[in-house]
């Protein structure tokens, strides 16, 4: 298989460049392991070079009206809408995810832009009347250089949804993509060069070692938000710590609980669980309920009908349009996925389905693994307590609401959660005990387009896809008009 795509070049102050180490990474096809394309081995001072254009652009971006950055952003939108299925074929060869689900992400991105483009006049200060003889008021201005990491599961979904809310507030965005699957962000890159002023949307391409701490260390950089994992979260903060005050935002995993209490049908709960555990995405989802506890009541009739679906899930070629699952994202991926499989089974689970590489040619090289139930969890096992990022679901009985409140939350975990009963009293009462940010209640797994989204503990801080994220990209001022 040759090159997926052409384009590889980041985007600096509206041209399209290589890196100032003339050096490339080759990206690889999850599937196969072939080279599929390249990207630019950025460095610190390509960083540099991003900065101090983006510096430049804000001041004149944040001068716009509302309406005139909306009306920008929307065009934005509409350019890469055209170009939606060149994206989702060069991301599918290079995520690894299915073809099917992956046509929503670039409607779900511009969707985003329109979000953000149509609520920037709500950019509001206020009044407050703290004397009777003066006027007191504030006003949101934007940071001016902001950043986003971004994570391999959704490469050019995040770089663009997650980015609309600091484009409306007048912010200029330098955009990091994943270094596992960058190859989408270089045709996001010649969109943007074509279709939004030079130098507020620049993108860097490089290893997160080089050019991710670049951007976590620059001084100018003082607003950051990351999606991936509790490790790298931690290392930004502790990074960013070193360099000055930085408002950093962190999405990061997630063990979630889905709950089901025994009035539910054991057939809705089944599909349910499937479902919500995101095998489509091979289990890459932070927001994955991949805790499963049970009433007892309707544990043995539940696990048999997963089993049975489970063991039914198509694994194969990502771009076949009937194929449900594909590859891990990445050799390292891989590697983690088998080890926690392995750990399950070592520690006394009972492996209901799933736990190898697939059999057959197409599985011969790849990042394959089989989707994998284990039943009969123990709470203290690594597959109960430590995020895997893969297509492992775990599950669990209970007996007593303390003792499912108990489970659901002893992990360090606190992003999602799903309940399910027929009772929404009781519904909302554990809804109200469970220490996570994002709660479903006879559902799992759909964001909704204004609804917030974030962790609790160690799943993050700050809160995306609402106001709340535009209004993070501001810093309040206070103006007291002395009478």
């Amino acid at each position: 298989m040759g090159y997926v795509t052409k384009a590889d070049r980041m985007l600096i102050g509206g041209e399209l460049v290589e890196s100032t180490s003339g050096s490339w990474d080759e990206s690889l096809n999850p599937a196969n392991e072939s080279a599929i394309g390249r990207v630019p081995a950025g460095t610190k001072a390509d960083v540099d070079r991003a900065v101090e254009a983006a510096q430049r652009a804000w001041p004149a971006w944040a001068a716009r009206s509302p309406k005139e950055r909306g009306e920008v952003m929307r065009a934005f939108g509409e350019k890469v809408r055209e170009r939606a299925e060149e994206i989702l074929q060069v991301e599918v060869a290079d995520t690894g995810n299915t073809i099917n689900p992956m046509r929503g992400d670039v409607g779900h991105a511009v969707d985003s832009l329109n979000y953000y483009a149509g609520i920037a006049h709500e950019l509001k200060g206020e009044t407050i009347p703290a004397t009777p003889n003066h006027l007191h008021l504030t006003v949101r201005e934007p940071y001016g250089v902001v950043a986003r990491i971004v994570p391999f599961n959704h490469p050019v979904m995040f770089a663009v949804a997650r980015t609309a809310a600091a484009l409306a507030a007048g912010n200029a965005v330098i955009v990091k993509p994943p270094e596992t699957s960058p190859l989408s962000a270089m045709i996001l890159a010649q969109i943007a060069q074509e279709a939004l002023p030079a130098g507020i949307f620049n993108i860097l391409t490089g290893s997160g070692a080089t050019v991710g701490d670049a951007i976590v260390r620059h001084p100018e950089i003082k607003r950051i938000a990351f999606i991936g994992s509790v490790g790298t979260g931690l290392a930004i903060q502790r990074a960013a710590a070193e360099v000055c005050v930085k408002h950093v935002t962190l999405e990061l995993g997630g063990k979630n609980p889905m709950i089901v209490f025994p009035d539910c049908d054991p057939d809705e709960i089944a599909r349910a669980a499937v479902k919500g555990m995101n095998f489509t995405w091979q289990g890459q989802s932070c927001g994955s309920t991949s805790r499963l506890m049970l009433h007892e009541d309707i544990y043995d009739a539940v696990v048999e009908r997963i089993t049975d679906i489970v063991s039914r899930l198509r694994v194969g070629d990502p771009m076949r349009e009937e194929s449900e699952m594909g590859p891990l994202n990445s050799a390292g991926q891989y590697r983690k996925v088998m080890d926690f499989i392995e750990s399950g089974r070592n520690e006394g689970a009972r492996l209901a389905t799933g736990g190898s590489r697939p059999e057959g040619e197409l599985f011969r090289k790849g990042y394959w693994v089989r989707p994998t139930v284990f039943a009969e969890v123990d709470p203290k096992m690594r597959i109960w307590r430590e995020e895997i990022f893969g297509p492992v679901l775990s599950v669990c009985r209970w007996n007593s609401i303390d003792e499912a409140i108990k489970l659901a939350n002893g992990v360090e975990y606190g992003l999602t959660a799903a309940i399910w009963t027929r009772d929404l009293k009781n519904a909302l009462k554990t809804a109200g005990r469970i220490n996570a940010g994002h709660i479903w209640i006879n559902g799992a797994g759909p964001h909704y387009l204004g609804v917030p989204f974030g962790g609790m503990k160690n799943s993050g801080v700050g809160r995306e896809e609402g106001i709340e994220e535009m209004l993070s990209y501001t810093e309040t001022k206070v103006i007291n008009i002395v009478l």
